[in-house]
């Protein structure tokens, strides 16, 4: 959720240069089932426009209503949402709305965490009680700095405390410039992730083919920036050449990517890991298991749009360590 929270720093700013106020929306407690779970957030400006969302869209007309008393007094407050009687949703969620005025020193923090790939953390004290809240509200620690959202927040001794990590954003590493690069680039755009596209300079490819997109790489395979890639970057081998994969296979032998994925059918990966390990015999075996080839879910894929769908699916079981199934056949709850 950290693209998430990045939007709405990016938000705030616009508000701010348009002289309006914003409420900040937690989800902070869950009695029973929701839509979505405790640490989503959104935004709420003076003029009634929401950035984010904290339900599928049930939830927000009262949000959006319940935040005018904290425009108006400035003080946080602790509202419910009873879902049991108005939701598919058996459950009620607890959200604390606050003044939304970080610092610029906050925001310069927050910026540079972004960009080294940093974790960080919010914790936000909050009551089960239905009404305002002075001086609860939230702490955001980046690195060995500490800041609240707006100045009268203090320490609370006797409350309850939402506690979120908050790990760096989700990015995709696309090796490849075809048409399909494009697909699988803005799908990965959608779902918030940062994506990356690398090529080599003579597929002759600026960042305008990749509309979005965060960075371009224009580099030869043994160029290629390995360090860049951390657990949280998922990797995809698109490039429709056998030559090219097999270069890049040998540089990213030594990397630790969340997901690493290549395109094409089992017989080519067969043949791709074979000839790897035939140019180095000390590759860790490690690395040859973790490799997923053909990339993707079986889910009758056609389209390029189809497969990229299919990949993305893949890469969220890996990352998030789940297996694939129909939730009508899950005995367990959802977010279990």
């Amino acid at each position: 959720m950290t693209h998430e929270f990045k939007n709405i720093i990016k938000e705030y700013l616009i508000a701010k240069n348009a002289n309006l106020k914003c409420v900040l929306a937690t989800v902070v407690d869950l009695d029973g089932s929701s839509y979505r779970r405790p640490g989503v957030r959104m935004l709420i400006r003076e003029d009634n426009i929401m950035i984010g969302a904290v339900s599928g869209g049930c939830v927000e007309k009262e949000v959006l209503f319940q935040a005018q008393s904290v425009f108006k007094k400035q003080i946080p407050k602790l509202m419910t949402y009873d879902g049991r009687y108005r939701l598919g949703c058996e459950g009620i969620l607890y959200l604390l709305l606050e003044p939304f005025s970080p610092s610029k020193s906050l925001i310069a923090d927050f910026n540079t965490v972004i960009e080294n790939r940093s974790f960080f953390e919010l914790t936000t004290s909050y009551k089960k009680e239905y009404g305002d809240l002075k001086g609860f509200g939230t702490f955001i620690h980046l690195d060995d700095k500490s800041y609240t959202f707006n100045e009268n927040t203090r320490e609370q001794l006797e409350a309850l405390i939402f506690k979120q990590i908050m790990s760096p954003c989700q990015r995709l590493l696309l090796i490849g410039g075809e048409h399909d690069t494009v697909q699988l680039a803005q799908f990965g755009l959608n779902m918030g992730w940062e994506v990356t596209v690398a090529v080599t300079p003579k597929e002759d490819k600026t960042k305008a083919d990749f509309p979005g997109i965060n960075a371009l790489l224009n580099c030869e395979p043994e160029d290629f920036p390995v360090k860049i890639i951390d657990a949280n970057t998922a990797v995809l081998l698109m490039t429709h050449s056998y030559v090219k994969d097999l270069k890049y296979l040998m540089v990213l032998k030594n990397s630790n990517p969340a997901y690493l994925g290549v395109l094409g059918p089992a017989k080519r990966r067969e043949k791709l890991l074979s000839e790897l390990l035939e140019h180095d015999m000390d590759i860790e075996m490690e690395f040859i298991e973790n490799i997923h080839g053909p990339a993707g879910l079986d889910i009758g894929a056609i389209t390029p749009q189809e497969i990229a769908i299919s990949i993305l699916a893949e890469i969220l079981t890996v990352i998030r360590k789940t297996d694939p199934m129909m939730l009508k056949d899950k005995l367990k709850e959802i977010h279990h």
